[in-house]
């Protein structure tokens, strides 16, 4: 049946009579009652809002007197302060205190936050209980948070910082050394691309790795979408963070990146988020003071900084393309270097790090999954429907599902054998099978993906082109900058007139203007107090709340409409001027667009590296322990399946728990053991397989192991398919086992060579 659309004039008409009804329903002495509530309650939040807004300023002024402490709500001791190691850095390693509820179990793997530093201050990842942090407490994870201090050291660098950071591991490492595993390292936001660089560069200090909205391939998105990737082009680039440093004196002011967050949804900031508090003032305020702590806790970056993050990640995306190099120019920042599993959480509904920014990053360096396979890579993303950028990092719901779920399988994710997934996560149901296996809430399933499901998130490559011009006419604008520019606004600044610049910014001004700094605010406290004691809150039918609703309504979605005319117009703009040819030309840019392609090792050391790995994983093929042979039947019979289940996992956690402690296996050995005999039966499956016997010499073995294997693999959907079926029934014919399980065969009696083909 076709859908009716009602005329823009019908809908008017019909929202002209809905009002109408909305007040001619009342008798007149009923409505001039409802008006008169609804005046007395309008009245009194308006005074309660003006009286948050000065408790705002107060707890901004408050905070910054104490130096500005990360905002978290768990206890913390210092481990590692950066500014006092040989190379300098703002940064810090502090160890997390467990509640008495929540004790700390030693053998578990530690936990590791690094919090972005991106205009506002540390403390997002941990500020409520339900958080990263708080999670991994609950599981009893020994949790580390590192933070940094609001001004930078002198002469500090990103790579001074890095080095920190480098140093906070080894330290975690040295801490923890019978822990299960190396740490977990969540990086949120831009503590995203630090963790991938410093990843990169000392691979052994890590465990698995999880990127929380964080943006690694910065001129990825979708054409319509994702307007914040055009700003380098309609600034000319880089010069414009290299003059506002040059006015600090050096110094670059955290709340020009704040302002750029705020000015991408501006319903939210003119007016949404105002009005939520103005319309919940009795319910609202604890909450939005808690955050607003965080979101006004302006933070410094030196020069050398923001200069280094703009002009590599922003405008030249080197990172996925192996072009950051270190400062003496002798060390390659490469991204194959990192050996840890990875893992990506990204939103649809995040307009700063949409998932194309988060993921193209992977086409970038690999061109199949086979080569992610080869690299003995395991990588994993996870994507949200619709939660914003700061709600990846402190939704109560986000981190009670996505962030425990994830945290919850590490070993898991640990284990899994090299290649590419989608993490998926799915209520559990009481009927479903084997749901002890399980944390009785959620069930979380990894299915392969290949590269062409990575660029169908975005628009692809061919997008990507004008922002190679924008990148070579950002070096230019920069050179003339630096020469003939810079001097000059060097030469008129100083401490004094920095420290102005940044009292008058317009957001920290407003905080202080409306505090108690202020005597014109001062009544606002005694009117309050006044006002809590006599509240009367409007009923909810009120006509005349209702309508203050619908208005409210109105200016989000014409402020929504606005945002969107001038994002359009944004693109067009953009693309108007580096989509020409012209353009490109006079920049030294000229040729069809290729494909994006990171440069790549060279071809005959990663032959010869690749035959090396074949000749080492071929002696393995006819040696090894019970556990290879358990594990390359386990891996066999589910060649055809494309989807990894945390129940059999689950199973394979409670057999290694009720084994001997001298023959109970390590999740470092069982993770080795999956990753060798993946490659044993991707260099020869027949081979592989036929050569089980070896592995497994004894009778009883072999029908223990064959058990284990069986009920492993059922503990998903508590069934085999048709494929399962007739490989298990080939393994024991090699084995010589009969599928009843009460007659055998002599060992090598009768066995058929395997009927498959040598993969390639």
């Amino acid at each position: 049946m076709a859908k009716e659309i009602t005329p823009p004039s019908a809908s008017a008409d019909a929202s002209a009579t809905a009002s109408k009804n909305l007040f001619w329903q009342w008798p007149t002495s009923d409505l001039a009652s409802q008006a008169l509530s609804y005046l007395v309650d309008s009245w009194q939040r308006s005074l309660l809002y003006w009286d948050v807004m000065r408790r705002r300023g107060n707890i901004s002024i408050e905070h910054e007197k104490q130096g500005q402490p990360p905002i978290l709500t768990f206890k913390y001791e210092m481990v590692v302060d950066g500014r006092t190691l040989e190379q300098p850095a703002n940064y810090a390693l502090v160890r997390i205190v467990p509640p008495a509820e929540y004790p700390t179990d030693p053998a578990k793997r530690p936990l590791v936050v690094i919090d972005p530093r991106a205009g506002h201050g540390p403390g997002i990842g941990g500020s409520k209980i339900d958080s990263e942090i708080g999670i991994a407490l609950r599981s009893g994870h020994p949790c580390y948070f590192i933070f940094f201090f609001p001004k930078p050291c002198k002469g500090q660098t990103i790579e001074s910082v890095a080095r920190a950071e480098a140093v906070f591991l080894e330290k975690v490492n040295e801490l923890h050394p019978h822990a299960e595993g190396k740490p977990f390292v969540i990086g949120n936001c831009q503590g995203g691309w630090a963790l991938m660089m410093l990843a990169a560069a000392a691979p052994e200090l890590f465990g698995p790795i999880l990127l929380a909205g964080s943006p690694l391939s910065y001129w990825a998105g979708v054409e319509g979408k994702n307007p914040m990737r055009y700003s380098g082009g309609l600034l000319g680039g880089s010069w414009l963070s290299s003059f506002a440093s040059d006015i600090g004196n050096g110094i670059y002011d955290g709340s020009y990146l704040v302002r750029n967050f705020e000015n991408l949804n501006p319903s939210n900031t003119l007016w949404g988020k105002q009005y939520n508090l103005y319309s919940k003032i009795d319910t609202e305020t604890e909450r939005f003071l808690d955050f607003e702590k965080w979101w006004g806790g302006y933070f410094l970056l030196n020069k050398q900084e923001i200069e280094w993050i703009v002009q590599n990640l922003f405008v030249g995306n080197k990172l996925s393309a192996n072009q950051i190099t270190s400062a003496d120019g002798k060390t390659t920042i490469n991204p194959y270097n990192v050996r840890s599993p990875i893992v990506v959480f990204a939103s649809w509904g995040d307009n700063i790090t949409p998932p194309p920014q988060a993921l193209y990053w992977i086409p970038d360096l690999y061109k199949s999954v086979d080569e992610i396979r080869a690299h003995e890579q395991t990588i994993i993303y996870c994507l949200h429907d619709k939660v914003g950028h700061l709600g990846i990092f402190v939704s109560a719901k986000v981190a009670d599902r996505e962030h425990r779920e994830l945290i919850s399988v590490i070993d898991l994710i640990d284990a899994l054998p090299p290649g590419l997934y989608e993490a998926q996560i799915e209520d559990t149901r009481p009927d479903m099978l084997h749901l002890e296996l399980t944390d009785g809430r959620y069930l979380i399933k990894f299915e392969m993906r290949n590269i062409e499901d990575i660029l169908a998130l975005g628009d692809g490559r061919a997008h990507e082109r004008p922002f190679e011009v924008v990148k070579r006419v950002a070096e230019i604008n920069q050179g003339l900058y630096d020469t003939f520019l810079s001097p000059w606004v060097q030469a008129m600044s100083n401490e004094l007139t920095a420290e102005w610049s940044r009292m008058l910014e317009p957001d920290r001004l407003q905080r202080h203007m409306c505090s108690d700094m202020n005597p014109a605010m001062w009544p606002f406290k005694t009117i309050a107090e006044t006002v809590r004691a006599q509240r009367k809150p409007v009923c909810s039918d009120n006509p005349f709340l209702k309508l203050e609703g619908q208005v409210s309504e109105r200016i989000m979605s014409l402020l929504d409409t606005y945002r969107d005319l001038r994002d359009a117009w944004y693109e067009r703009i953009f693309k108007s001027i580096y989509e020409s040819p012209w353009v490109a030309a006079m920049v030294g840019i000229t040729g069809k667009a290729d494909q994006k392609e990171a440069p790549r090792p060279d071809n005959w050391f990663q032959d010869e590296l690749k035959r090396l790995k074949n000749l080492e994983h071929e002696l393995y093929i006819e040696q090894g322990t019970p556990l290879d042979g358990a594990v390359r039947m386990l891996l066999y019979q589910g060649r055809d399946t494309k989807v990894v289940d945390e129940r059999p996992f689950r199973l394979i956690q409670h057999y290694i728990r009720e084994a001997p402690e001298d023959k109970r296996p390590t999740i470092e050995q069982l993770k080795q053991a999956f990753k060798r005999q993946l490659f044993i039966l991707l260099l020869d499956e027949r081979r592989a397989v036929n050569a089980l016997p070896k592995l497994l010499p004894e009778m009883e073995l072999r029908h223990k192991a064959l058990e284990l294997v069986r009920r492993i693999a059922t503990a998903g959907d508590g069934k085999l398919t048709e494929s399962q079926e007739n490989r298990f029934r080939e393994i024991e014919e090699i084995l010589g086992v009969t599928a009843s399980g009460d007659k055998d065969k002599e060992p090598g009696e009768n066995t058929k060579p395997l009927r498959t083909q040598k993969s390639k």
